[in-house]
């Protein structure tokens, strides 16, 4: 299945299926847990079919999450790819879902030799109370997940933080902040800030009554060198003013560039000129 048919069968999903498991512990239920969640089950079916996933994925991937969020319009995550190479393995695709969101696929990242390493830091909406999920496809094709339990509610239905006027004005504008690397060669990290009301469609309008129609970063892309880093197919699933931090191989100096577009087809990019040091 293609990625644009992932995120198809995403958005498809009915989503009358609640969380079917214990309790939570102190630290919440992990990814063991997880598997019996019946939103899961059918998701799993319409993206993985009868592929094996692996939940013993400690050394392939890690997810960070908070476990109860300050604020469910702008949670943080972290997707750790942990392949070092040694065996010649790396991950070359990510899946990052939220069962209890109206769409549960939150994004698909595709990584290339240039991305040194797969790791995505980005800030999502959380509707309820959920498991988050990143699953990692593997260059040997093999399928490993992992799980955690956010206590969240209310997010793709929060009010915009400005006024849709304000946002409008600055919509569009990117901003790239870059960490050098460690060592010559090493991975150099990036950030990407996207101003973007990304309109869920969800939110009432108190003025009118009337529900918006969606409108939110659908893709990125980013290269370095000419060579490509990471491509993204997202929905509104990730919070407003998007923002996603990533590494790149830096072998030199060069020219990374970011290409968003959204749903209404309109294009933003932008280029910063990375020095021999790693520093724009």
């Amino acid at each position: 299945m293609k990625r644009r048919q992932f995120i198809a069968a995403g958005l498809g999903l009915t989503l009358g299926a609640r969380l079917a498991i214990a309790a939570p512990s102190r630290k919440g239920p992990g990814t063991a847990e997880s598997l019996a969640v019946e939103v899961w089950q059918g998701l799993r079916r319409q993206l993985f079919g009868e592929r094996e996933i692996a939940i013993d994925a400690d050394g392939v991937i890690g997810l960070e999450t908070p476990y109860r969020a300050a604020d469910a319009a702008s949670v943080p995550v972290a997707i750790r790819g942990r392949l070092d190479g040694a065996d010649g393995r790396y991950i070359k695709r990510l899946w990052l879902l939220i069962d209890q969101n109206p769409t549960p696929v939150v994004g698909v990242f595709d990584f290339f030799p240039e991305s040194a390493g797969a790791d995505v830091e980005t800030r999502v909406r959380v509707n309820d109370y959920t498991f988050v999920r990143a699953i990692a496809e593997t260059s040997d094709d093999k399928l490993y997940m992992t799980a955690n339990f956010v206590k969240a509610s209310g997010g793709c239905s929060a009010p915009a933080s400005k006024d849709p006027a304000a946002a409008a004005q600055s919509m569009g504008r990117i901003k790239l902040r870059i960490e050098p690397p460690a060592q010559p060669g090493g991975a150099a990290r990036a950030q990407v800030l996207i101003r973007h009301p990304n309109v869920t469609g969800l939110a009432m309008d108190q003025l009118t009554r009337m529900y918006p129609q969606p409108h939110y970063v659908r893709k990125i892309a980013v290269s370095y060198r000419d060579r490509p880093v990471m491509n993204a197919e997202v929905t509104f699933a990730i919070a407003e003013n998007p923002s996603f931090r990533f590494n790149f191989r830096h072998d030199g100096a060069g020219v990374l560039v970011v290409h968003a577009e959204d749903t209404e087809d309109t294009q933003f990019e932008a280029r910063a000129r990375v020095d021999e040091n790693g520093t724009s």
